[in-house]
């Protein structure tokens, strides 16, 4: 169906070059008598500006020459009927709906902007949730209790760690002697950290440890005081996150008040 797709966004193009909403619009250009509007350009100025791009003449007459182009494909598809085809008009369908999605998102996230003091409250939330100190600890998986204990009783009898963790099916931190370098504890699942945080430097666990994951042989390698950084270093990152959190939830509002089927 790919091969649609492109027809399908120079549909909606073409489409609107025609609507009377754009009517008084100054022309940009006429492309068999069809005006392509100065606000279109203007549009996708905009759209570049916002990438970085400057915007010079240069830029402005790529942008028209692009958008001649596209219309004369968009003219040719309808000439062979191509707007008429089921998988096109789905597709046109779909685009029209993704972009008054978009178009509402920037809308709420413009109407429900997150305030400087829930940025620090959540700031504050997770620097108490990942605490003071990391930890770099190791661990062996394997798939039952019989294989963790069998591995604690060799670790009793100066088995080296790093050699038994090159069997554990966490193939990752195998290659590196079961190593999972300095984390929170809060990266863990709670089992795991938990029986993490009863460690002193250099033991490991004298009962298996079971997760979702299977069972686990746990070394504390070190630990160290971690200081969290600055809020204005991570306030963009909160922002997003609290902005997605904020459109997620409103997305799960729409749904709970639709009638779905």
């Amino acid at each position: 169906m790919m091969k649609y797709e492109k027809f399908a966004v120079l549909a909606i193009l073409g489409a609107l070059a025609i609507n009377p909403a754009f009517a008084e619009d100054k022309s940009a250009a006429l492309v068999n008598g069809v005006s392509i509007p100065q606000s279109r350009v203007d549009m996708r100025v905009k759209a570049a500006t916002a990438q970085g791009q400057p915007d010079s003449p240069d830029m402005r007459k790529a942008i028209r020459e692009d958008l001649i182009n596209i219309e004369l494909l968009a003219q040719e598809a309808a000439k062979l009927g191509l707007n008429k085809d089921t998988d096109v008009i789905q597709q046109i369908e779909l685009a029209k709906q993704q972009v008054l999605a978009g178009a509402y998102v920037q809308d709420y996230t413009k109407k429900h902007p997150i305030g400087e003091d829930q940025l620090k409250q959540e700031y504050d939330k997770l620097k108490t949730k990942m605490g003071d100190k990391e930890y770099n600890a190791r661990h062996i998986l394997v798939e039952t209790e019989a294989e963790a204990k069998d591995i604690i009783a060799q670790l009793g009898k100066k088995a080296k760690f790093e050699k038994l963790a090159e069997k554990s099916k966490d193939t990752g931190s195998a290659q590196r002697g079961g190593e999972l370098g300095w984390a929170v504890p809060s990266t863990y699942v709670p089992e795991f950290s938990n029986a993490m945080l009863n460690l002193k430097k250099g033991e490991y666990t004298k009962q298996p440890v079971q997760s979702q994951f299977g069972w686990h042989v746990i070394r504390l390698d070190d630990m160290r005081d971690m200081k969290a950084p600055p809020f204005e270093n991570v306030k963009p990152q909160l922002q997003q996150r609290m902005q997605q959190q904020s459109i997620q939830k409103a997305i799960g509002d729409l749904r709970a008040k639709a009638k779905i089927e």
